[in-house]
């Protein structure tokens, strides 16, 4: 198998690709789980995927559109959906979870428009909300490259501000941070993130790499850095695991990888109590 990863580009590029989102996605997880923003990882996922749907119905239609890479609409559907979000939150300042389902609907209706457009699912959409190893191209793995480096970069940059917005939103906000600012310019990192993705894990599962390796991680993490490290791993462990195995038993990627980040859960937490007692 790892001859056959320095053979083929698509496996390099899958690999590549892969391993930089295993360290993106629970990066920003982290932060997500402490916000109790779970679900907004779904949310933009749907979002995302009209844009892809849009974006492909639009190649279908006129020849302008053929050759664009579906994945940049979706990162612009994502990033729309996440400034809304952000939007709705503070117009429902004591209700601010309903601003993720209402996006969340939205998402699925215009995905569900879309597709009936263009006459249902083909190939192309499929690898997209499941995931495919051979999809992945040299533009893929450089998108999500450029995406990681922004994402790393800012958070040791904003680090400070994020882990107090994370867990003390008004005292930080008496220190003197931006909260607004903060909070957009995270937003954005998410759902640039998680239309990037999609080619690896699949629009209806990048979710699950952005909590399960976190809610493994929070059992037996001693800090909110030793968190993080541990997230992590156990994504980049999901992530490479689960591609290997994908390529050599023929399974999809994003399935794959979701079922190894639960199995490191359960055995995360049945280590933890064996520890106990």
């Amino acid at each position: 198998m790892i001859e056959e990863i320095w053979q083929y580009e698509f496996l390099r590029n899958a690999f590549i690709a892969g391993i930089l989102i295993g360290f993106t996605a629970p990066l920003l997880g982290v932060f997500i789980v402490v916000r109790r923003l779970s679900l907004i990882a779904d949310a933009l996922s749907h979002v995302t995927l009209a844009g892809i749907a849009a974006s492909l119905l639009l190649g279908k239609n006129f020849a302008y559109f053929a050759n664009w890479n579906p994945l940049y609409a979706g990162m612009g559907f994502s990033v729309a959906g996440a400034l809304l979000v952000e939007k709705l939150r503070s117009v429902y300042k004591h209700y601010q979870e309903l601003a993720i389902p209402i996006i969340l609907s939205g998402g699925i209706g215009l995905s569900v428009i879309f597709i009936s457009l263009a006459d249902g699912f083909n190939t192309d959409l499929f690898s997209y909300l499941f995931g495919s190893v051979s999809a992945v191209s040299r533009q893929d793995v450089w998108t999500v490259l450029a995406i990681a480096c922004v994402v790393i970069g800012i958070v040791i940059l904003l680090y400070k501000e994020l882990f107090l917005l994370s867990f003390d939103e008004e005292y930080a906000m008496i220190s003197g941070i931006r909260a607004k600012l903060i909070h957009f310019i995270f937003i954005v990192l998410v759902a640039l993130v998680i239309a990037a993705s999609m080619r690896i894990v699949g629009v209806l599962l990048i979710s699950s790499l952005m909590t399960l390796p976190v809610a493994a991680s929070i059992r037996i993490a001693k800090g909110f850095k030793q968190a993080i490290g541990y997230s992590i791993l156990f994504g980049e462990l999901s992530v490479i695991a689960g591609l290997l195995l994908s390529y050599q038993l023929d399974l999809a990627p994003g399935g794959t990888i979701v079922i190894l980040a639960i199995l490191i859960l359960l055995i995360v937490i049945m280590w933890k109590k064996w520890k106990r007692g």
